[in-house]
């Protein structure tokens, strides 16, 4: 994979593990739609009863790809049932081939990774193609990321940029920031920062950790956006309460420095110690250990 897009192929079925699944469409009169039993079940926790009468809307229905794909959700939490991942992918193939795009996206992810099904990139692909024809945010955004892998081939930056646009009209907070990134970097697109900055705003609103750093640089910088440190040391200091490592060191050199905010040697002491914890070596913060007086300005990368 490229350098900047982290693979969502290695992470995508654990990442949807807990989808929520939707009762049957309605008619397309507009009618009331029947009691779905199955999914009330489901939704109470009375994972038994969702079992049975899924079973039985299957026996009136073979090709009933809410039912057939619920029994797969049950088995992949191990709801009811006892956890298994390739029976669980048994069943939303069933589901998939019904015309389910949950289904659809769920196991062509798991044949994108060997898990649960065997690992089969062209399988994979044809059924993330059945969920991405069905708009399914997920699935798009999953096949702009093999538009940049592309089989070890160039990456084809055009048509990941058209599946990632796909995706975040969606609302899918990975495809907002693969489009920042895209952007800020002229591959595929025009380089814009003014457009990189509005693409990672999107994504940090929906609360996407890399995307309110990647904003939060440009935003502390004044690049493709008005400068605004302290507006910055805010979207640093959510992304860094979520984990991430990067936003924890970056805000450990706001608060160390006092660039934008008021200097905090020991919080920016703790967030400097999060951020090693995680990996994140950063010599340049060791004067926090003894620090008495905020160190030289620098700027944030």
């Amino acid at each position: 994979m490229l350098d900047c897009f982290a693979s969502l192929a290695m992470t995508a079925f654990i990442a949807s593990c807990m989808l929520f699944l939707a009762p049957a469409a309605r008619a397309a009169n507009d009618a009331p739609p029947a009691p779905d039993f199955a999914f009330g079940a489901y939704q109470r926790g009375d994972y038994l009863v969702a079992m049975k009468e899924a079973k039985k809307r299957i026996a009136a229905n073979p090709k009933d790809a809410a039912a057939l794909t619920l029994i797969g959700q049950l088995y992949l939490e191990g709801a009811g049932v006892g956890r298994d991942l390739s029976t669980a992918m048994e069943w939303f193939k069933k589901g998939a081939d019904a015309g389910d795009k949950e289904a659809a996206y769920l196991y062509g992810a798991a044949a994108l990774n060997g898990a649960g099904a065997p690992k089969n990139r062209a399988l994979a692909r044809a059924y993330l193609e059945k969920a991405a024809a069905q708009d399914h945010p997920a699935a798009l955004h999953l096949i702009g990321e093999l538009a940049l892998e592309n089989e070890g081939a160039p990456s084809d930056f055009g048509r990941a940029s058209d599946y990632f646009r796909r995706a975040a009209a969606k609302g899918d907070a990975d495809s907002l920031y693969a489009l920042g990134l895209l952007y800020k970097t002229g591959r595929g697109v025009p380089k814009d920062e003014r457009e990189a900055a509005e693409w990672f705003r999107r994504g940090a609103e929906l609360d996407f950790a890399p995307a309110m750093v990647e904003f939060a640089v440009l935003q502390f910088n004044g690049v493709g956006v008005p400068r605004d440190r302290a507006a910055a040391a805010q979207w640093f200091r959510k992304a860094a309460a979520k984990g991430n490592a990067v936003a924890q060191n970056r805000l450990a050199h706001i608060l160390g420095e006092g660039l934008g905010v008021e200097a905090n040697f020991a919080e920016a002491r703790e967030w400097r110690d999060k951020s090693r914890e995680a990996g994140l070596n950063d010599s340049s913060l060791d004067y926090l250990s003894s620090a008495s007086a905020p160190a030289k300005p620098t700027a944030v990368k």
